[in-house]
């Protein structure tokens, strides 16, 4: 297995700045073009764990590229060309201030909430009675504030989004149109390949005065699958569902004392756990694709990327 690719501190030509997030390194040129470079960082709890894991930079990469292209009959995206395998390039947008979460299910923090009592997220009432992995009547949109940096995202409610200014009112009704779209029609590839879209997020930008569709999409990071199979009989006999997501990561730091919070220390990732977190996603990627996972060159994966996008924006350029 090749050394995970942790961090990058590259120089492109017309390169004007670097953001580096949780899992993405992302560089702007010449004020045109985002370069996104998806490094095998992984996050959970909004922090950034110690150990990367190979191959994950480009399991997300392909599978958000492969989505983008399948939704651009539904909202202009900010999608170019992926000239390596972990580097997706495409046009500059400015990122509004909210991530658009669609909850299908009960499942994750929604449960988590629910289970401690809460009826109401994001402003939306919840009934009582429900149950952990329960179908909603109708995907619910649950948007979030998008956090600095080592702050945790806030929910919010699209009144409060409104009202404060955030988004103005058309151009946020747009976002859930658009989002709501685009759940459906994750949902329906997502069955195809025998699975459930659970829940996602998207990230939209704006350009020119027009929306795009920004980030990645439908990747185990951003969404959860659950397997169709067996779905109503487990949910029946009150058991857990099979999932395809990174919600194991969660439950193994979970299991050994963490979860974010004040005080908390990140328990040890021995290689032998690393070493599944990798095959977890690369299943993740054959799954939800139907494709078969191609490694790439992990010899000096750097030079490899700084080679493939130089050759690109020559061309670009």
């Amino acid at each position: 297995m090749g050394k995970a690719i942790t961090g990058t501190d590259f120089n492109f030509p017309g390169q004007k700045g670097v953001y580096r997030g949780k899992v993405r390194d992302v560089y702007n040129i010449d004020d045109r073009y985002l370069l996104m470079v998806a490094t095998d960082r992984i996050s959970a709890f909004d922090v950034v764990l110690p150990e990367g894991i190979p191959y994950k930079g480009q399991v997300l990469n392909q599978i958000a590229s492969m989505f983008l292209e399948m939704v651009t009959d539904i909202v202009p995206t900010w999608n170019i060309a992926s000239p390596d395998p972990n580097v997706t390039v495409g046009v500059r947008c400015e990122t509004y201030p909210v991530e658009m979460i669609v909850r299908g299910y009960l499942t994750g923090s929604s449960w988590r909430l629910y289970k401690s009592g809460g009826r109401e997220i994001c402003g939306i009432k919840l009934p009582e009675g429900m149950r952990e992995h329960q179908r909603f009547e109708k995907p619910l949109i649950t948007p979030t504030t998008k956090a600095e940096q080592g702050m945790h995202d806030q929910d919010i409610s699209a009144d409060e989004i409104i009202s404060s200014g955030l988004v103005a009112e058309e151009e946020y009704r747009m976002l859930e149109d658009y989002s709501m779209k685009l759940f459906l029609r994750g949902s329906e590839i997502a069955a195809k390949q025998g699975l459930i879209l659970v829940d996602t997020k998207y990230e939209f930008g704006r350009r020119d005065g027009k929306i795009y569709l920004i980030d990645e999409i439908h990747t185990p990071d951003s969404s959860r699958y659950f397997y169709a199979s067996g779905y109503e009989e487990r949910f029946a006999k009150g058991e857990q569902q099979r999932q395809l997501s990174k919600e194991f990561v969660r439950e193994w730091l979970m299991a050994n004392g963490f979860q974010g919070r004040s005080g908390e220390t990140v328990p040890e990732m021995t290689p032998e756990l690393v070493n599944e977190i990798s095959e977890r996603y690369i299943e993740l990627f054959e799954k939800i694709t139907g494709r078969e996972f191609v490694k790439a060159d992990y010899m000096d994966p750097l030079r490899r990327i700084e080679n493939n996008v130089g050759n690109f924006l020559a061309g670009l350029r």
